[in-house]
């Protein structure tokens, strides 16, 4: 496929907005004027690309109404980066004050024009909600255990945290009920964290009494940094049992 395809139905599709349309002026793909209006212009390009974007913010220069707009298949492959980030381009495109437009044509069916965005200065809304749940991770992680980037092993949250102060209190008492490791780890959520038992370091043996699975005794040694982190971090903490940790 080449650019020159595009050109005749996003033509099409301008002109049945009532502009008249050009190509290939002063370097850009497609002016589209109407009346004393803003003029449109679009750059083509056969795949989304960082190529396709840079020309899109150069011709910002030119006018406030620019659009990029790239062919796509009917049928879409995993490969094709419209399949797997669709959502992200689109939000990209809103950010940087681009239009954006897809041709979908080929496979012998009808072209079809879809536009995706239109250009405008960008005014993300704050998710109040997102933020507080940020916040509050802040607030309940103790220390800063992760490495910026990191994606050897999981990264290690609160919730994470918690749930290695209730193993860690197995791996020393063999067996134990909820209200006596919820009164020395300080864990609020203790029940809930050995019942729904998310990352398979618990057993319920009996009523309201836990030991630790395969798995559990596993995480004492590959989180023993973490548990040791975490011992010296609450023993400074006055209230918090610290947690003890086994040679």
């Amino acid at each position: 496929m080449r650019e020159t395809e595009l050109y005749p139905p996003v033509k099409a599709y301008l002109e049945n907005q009532g502009y008249e349309v050009k190509s290939e002026i002063k370097g850009c793909d497609v002016i589209a004027v109407r009346g004393n209006e803003t003029p449109v212009i679009v750059e083509l390009k056969t795949g989304f690309n960082l190529t396709l974007l840079f020309q899109g913010i150069d011709r910002q220069a030119l006018s406030d109404d620019v659009y990029i707009a790239f062919a796509i298949p009917h049928k879409l492959k995993r490969s094709n980066p419209w399949f797997r980030q669709q959502k992200d381009i689109i939000k990209l495109c809103r950010r940087l004050g681009l239009g954006l437009i897809t041709v979908r044509m080929g496979d012998n069916k009808p072209t079809d024009i879809q536009v995706h965005a239109d250009p405008g200065p960008y005014q993300p809304r704050k998710n109040k909600r997102r933020q507080g749940l940020l916040l509050q991770e802040f607030e309940r992680r103790v220390g800063d255990p992760n490495e910026g980037g990191t994606n050897k092993r999981p990264i290690i949250t609160a919730y994470r945290q918690d749930a290695l102060r209730c193993a860690n209190y197995l791996h020393r008492h063999q067996k134990a009920k909820v209200a006596n490791i919820r009164k020395s780890t300080q864990v609020e959520k203790t029940a809930a964290i050995l019942q729904r038992d998310v990352y398979g370091w618990f057993i319920r043996v009996d009523r309201g009494i836990y030991e630790l699975s395969p798995k559990g005794h596993e995480a004492i040694k590959e989180y023993a940094d973490i548990i040791k982190s975490l011992n010296a971090q609450e023993s400074k903490t006055e209230g918090i049992s610290p947690i003890k940790q086994l040679g």
